[in-house]
């Protein structure tokens, strides 16, 4: 992808979604951070029906901690790995009782401090709650990334630091939420829905299919 071909690519995207928000559902900077901790190897979806749940009963730290690790396990053990969640969400109520007041850090470091939290989930939280120009690169930001040619990259890391350079500025904020519902509802992992796809005369992918 060249400068021009990113341009229309993004603007394309926003025409299509100017106000681009995560699917987690969530009232807080505390609960997205409890959301996307518990969204590793999980879907959204599946997410919010535990946090549905959850969130009435315990969205701040101490009410996590009041639930024990018992009752915290009974409200999200239909997620995938909940047992490591739910130990590491606990300690992280922990830290931020004991050591933020409560409140939840607004830099990428403090929050990487934080069991479970790491550079991935430190940058949704970062984007979505604060507005910060951050990319968290899950399996599909990875994927576009690569598959495009919007930012070629061996590791998570080296695709976000790429997007991070050649996506233009105006872009920045929503761009991390373009990527994952384009690649989750049409740039898909088995068969990228090229033929809807509203990108695809920017895309390597679509002009190699072509050639």
């Amino acid at each position: 992808m060249n400068k021009a071909q990113i341009e229309h690519f993004f603007a394309t995207l926003q025409a299509a979604n100017p106000h681009p928000v995560t699917e987690l559902e969530y009232s807080s900077v505390f609960e997205l951070l409890v959301a996307v901790l518990l969204s590793a190897q999980a879907t959204d979806v599946g997410v919010n029906k535990a946090t549905r749940l959850l969130f009435p009963v315990a969205n701040t730290p101490q009410k996590i901690l009041d639930l024990g690790l018992d009752g915290l396990e009974s409200y999200i053990k239909t997620i995938g790995l909940y047992h490591s969640k739910a130990k590491h969400l606990m300690q992280t109520c922990q830290m931020l009782v004991e050591q933020f007041n409560c409140e939840v850090p607004r830099t990428r470091a403090e929050l990487e401090t934080l069991p479970g939290v790491g550079r991935k989930t430190a940058n949704v939280v970062l984007n979505s709650a604060f507005g910060e120009p951050t990319m968290a690169v899950d399996t599909h930001i990875f994927r576009m990334g690569n598959r495009t040619g919007l930012a070629p990259g061996k590791t998570p890391l080296a695709v976000e630091l790429k997007l991070l350079k050649r996506i233009p500025p105006p872009y920045l904020v929503n761009a991390h939420h373009w990527l994952i519902l384009h690649g989750r509802y049409v740039c898909q992992a088995r068969k990228p829905q090229c033929w809807v796809c509203s990108v695809a005369m920017d895309c390597d992918y679509k002009s190699k299919t072509l050639a």
